[in-house]
């Protein structure tokens, strides 16, 4: 939810701020950049004092950094205060996947749908709570966060069971030599430009449809709900009959194709808004295949696999933000979308290359006596083939 407060309000923040599209959508590319540098040390983190230390430390300074950019009254201070509220994220998203995967008694792959179906509902309740919050002042959503993330603390402190550090220390060395692995960089690539796109309508978006913050929030509301939905029925259902690469493969020129509309009609509020909801279920896809498809893409360990790909895609995130600004400003409003949906292709043209890499690999879970029966369902989920 957290994730999705804000961006309903990038058009009120620089109307009451008097900031270009290109300075708030700063407020992206500062976050994601620290998220993505800071998952080379999530490993190193919670390898030392566990995952839920790790959690609750990231949970705390989201609280903080959220708190502190709501209290701002400049651009660039927000801008610098959602850089550490990246750190933060990043100790939690990265120790989240791999908590949640070992806590789970299910397969992996049920685990992960659960976590996606999470993320997805947060992603679609975000902008709706950002919207209204927003329509009272843009300072809303960022306190709204700080809220949030307050009553995450405490569910996390009293449910989550305690986890003791690890016997196996993790170096910071350890992502850079998992993306030694063809398959996994196959698909950090992938996502990488996937994730341009992907930024690219989120920063860029709220501007050329010029609305108030309640009706963008009820616009990504849909693309939110409809993310949800494709994360946890869609997406399994076209793995189990067209395979995992095939059906991301798909969903990638699916994206690229809608972006593409919206970069042609962008006048239209029309296409705008059926082409913003109608990328949800694309991006569905993805999140949950792509997902999947990384905790078997490398013999490592899992928080080390999730952090490496991390930091590759968050770097298509922290870039396409700004980039999409400067080009609504300096070339047309209809280029940002021409770059989104030129990224994408070349996602598409990255996993089509590199599809034969994706092979069956077995996790090293960090516990000598991990169950043969989890290595089972895990090379059964992985298998891309």
């Amino acid at each position: 939810m957290g994730i999705g407060l804000v961006d309903p309000i990038l058009k009120p923040i620089a109307d009451q701020l008097d900031a270009t599209p290109s300075q708030v959508s700063l407020l992206f590319t500062s976050y994601m950049a620290v998220t993505g540098v800071a998952m080379l040390v999530t490993g190193v983190v919670s390898s030392r004092i566990g995952a839920k230390r790790t959690l609750l430390s990231g949970l705390v300074l989201i609280i903080i950094f959220s708190a502190l950019a709501g209290s701002s009254s400049s651009i660039g201070a927000i801008v610098g205060f959602r850089a550490g509220w990246g750190l933060g994220n990043a100790l939690f998203i990265a120790t989240a996947l791999a908590t949640i995967v070992s806590a789970a008694s299910g397969s992996v792959a049920q685990a992960i749908i659960l976590f996606e179906a999470a993320l997805g509902l947060g992603i679609a309740a975000g902008p709706l709570v950002g919207g209204q919050l927003g329509s009272i002042s843009w300072r809303g959503p960022f306190f709204g966060v700080a809220g949030l993330m307050v009553i995450a603390l405490v569910g996390t402190a009293f449910f989550l069971p305690k986890t003791p550090p690890s016997e196996h220390k993790t170096s910071i060395l350890d992502p850079f030599r998992a993306l030694r692995y063809p398959g996994l960089a196959t698909i950090a690539v992938t996502a990488l430009f996937y994730n341009m796109g992907f930024f690219a309508l989120l920063a860029y978006a709220p501007f050329p449809l010029d609305m108030t913050a309640s009706q963008v929030g009820f616009i990504f509301f849909g693309w939110g709900l409809l993310l949800a939905v494709a994360s946890v029925w869609l997406a399994p259902w076209l793995q189990r009959h067209f395979g995992t690469v095939p059906s991301v493969l798909g969903a990638l020129v699916l994206f690229s194709a809608d972006l593409a509309v919206m970069a042609l009609f962008t006048d239209s509020k029309t296409v705008l808004v059926v082409g913003i909801i109608v990328a949800g279920a694309f991006l569905g896809i993805n999140n949950t295949l792509i997902t999947e498809a990384v905790m078997g893409a490398a013999p490592v360990e899992r928080p080390v696999a999730s952090a490496a790909y991390s930091f590759v895609r968050f770097s298509g995130g922290a870039i396409a933000p700004y980039a999409a600004g400067k080009l609504g400003e300096n070339v047309s409003i209809h280029a940002p979308f021409w770059m989104g949906a030129a990224a994408v292709l070349l996602g598409v043209v990255v996993l089509y290359v590199g599809r034969n890499t994706l092979n069956a690999h077995q996790h090293v879970a960090g516990a000598a006596d991990e169950e043969a029966e989890e290595e089972a369902e895990l090379l059964a989920v992985a298998d891309l083939d």
